[in-house]
């Protein structure tokens, strides 16, 4: 039943633990140039519990990239044996840098995460996320070594090789981006596979925000159960928090990380079980351990225990990303509201596109939706009827009536990587 003895931790073990690891990450962060700085003068023996945290200063994505490329670093560069970076293509990069006990932790913490989702040694196992400097490809190919697992790095893209790898090594467990998942599924049914044939019986979705219908359409689709996951690249990577074999919310590894969920505006703590920002501590990390840093992801803890009796506590699936917020007439709006409505359609397909535009002084959301051949009629009147289907019962959910076109599947701009959902074409307009 478990991977490793972490698992079995109590809630008064991982407490106790936490603060031991607390005090010695602050002490070795302080040997950076950025935290020597921040935390000159604080007494890392004043801290006694984890509540203790909150006397710390947060950290932002705008202080990795001030301090780049070596503020953070803790150590030598001779210690330092990789790095991972975000893509910057909007500025400085943000890079993380690991030792080799670095990279051994995440690579156990990325097996114990596949572990709890029913992968095992005698699985094959094909990853197909994008490799090089993202880390969502080498941090789960490193895990599934670690676990024994037959391992495929097939990589992002090419479909038809990604068909016929799977159904030449009989693959049993599939890493796949949920906006894939879907294309792919379509991939399957255009080339007459029937998914009751496909051999995975896993799929381990995550890297983007996504709703519980489109885990629902997944694993529909393809005939497999899909486990929901959750990473970013500050924190290592993939490997953060995973949901078990009971799909019932993400076990935060919690002897390698700790989580907070602070209301975004006063940047305190939430109360358990409301929607607030996560704020995340590494406990583990030697090369360049980040101290509450806000991820901008919006989430809540799950009250209670899960089924399976791990103490570590549960993320809900990830709302959104408080910057991802959209305005529109007054009323704030999230993507992650118009895909849940969207992917409950039956009559919906597998890829969405969120417009936002100007009409005059006004600004205005437009959703373009691909719908299934087998909806896509050319009786107007039916089309028609649909599209206001669909317009009610967004406007149902978030409250503004937005503008829905209605076009046919597969004709909608895809992404290899993560979906960009959003367009905004207001500056344009302006």
């Amino acid at each position: 039943m478990y991977f490793d003895t972490a698992e079995t931790l109590s809630r008064e073990e991982i407490d106790n633990l936490q603060t031991v690891r607390l005090k010695s990450t602050v002490e070795r962060a302080m040997r950076s140039p950025y935290y020597g700085e921040k935390l000159k003068g604080f007494n890392v023996d004043s801290i006694t519990s984890v509540d203790d945290i909150r006397r710390l200063p947060l950290t932002t994505k705008q202080d990795l990239r001030d301090n780049y490329p070596y503020g953070l670093l803790t150590c030598s560069t001779d210690e330092i044996v990789r790095l991972h970076a975000s893509s910057g293509t909007t500025g400085t990069p943000t890079v993380i840098f690991y030792t080799q006990n670095d990279l051994n932790t995440w690579a156990n913490l990325m097996a114990r995460s596949m572990h709890i989702a029913g992968v095992r040694a005698e699985h094959r196992f094909q990853n197909m996320a994008g490799y090089g400097l993202f880390t969502g490809g080498l941090g789960i190919h490193y895990g599934a070594e670690r676990l024994g697992c037959l391992t495929i790095p097939s990589g992002a893209g090419n479909t038809k090789r990604q068909i016929k790898m799977i159904q030449d090594f009989d693959v049993d467990v599939l890493h796949i981006i949920p906006s894939y998942a879907l294309y792919f599924a379509g991939a399957l049914e255009a080339a007459g596979i029937d998914p009751a044939t496909f051999t995975p019986s896993i799929a381990l979705i995550g890297a983007e925000p996504h709703t519980e219908e489109v885990r629902r359409k997944i694993e529909e689709m393809l005939n497999l159960k899909a486990y929901n996951s959750y990473g970013l690249s500050e924190m290592n990577g993939p490997g953060v928090a995973f949901e078990c074999v009971h799909q019932d919310g993400m076990h935060v590894w919690e002897d390698a990380f700790i989580v907070e969920i602070l209301d975004p505006e006063t940047l305190e703590p939430v109360k358990e079980g409301e929607l607030g920002e996560v704020v995340m501590t590494t406990i583990t990390r030697e090369g360049m351990p980040i101290i509450r840093y806000r991820t901008k992801d919006l989430c809540r803890f799950i009250p209670g225990t899960c089924a399976c009796g791990r103490a570590h506590r549960r993320l809900d699936r990830i709302a959104g990303r408080a910057d991802d917020m959209m305005i529109i007439k007054g009323v704030n709006i999230y993507p992650m509201q118009i895909e849940q409505v969207l992917m409950g359609l039956p009559e919906v397909g597998e890829n969405y596109q969120i417009v936002l535009e100007k009409e005059g002084f006004i600004d205005q959301i437009r959703v373009r939706v691909e719908i299934k051949e087998d909806f896509f009629e050319e009786d107007m009147r039916i089309l028609k009827g649909l599209q206001k289907k669909i317009q009610t019962q967004l406007c149902n959910e978030i409250l503004v009536t937005p503008r829905v076109d209605l076009v046919q599947s597969d004709s909608l701009p895809k992404s290899e990587g993560k979906a960009q959902r959003v367009v905004d074409q207001r500056s344009q307009e302006d």
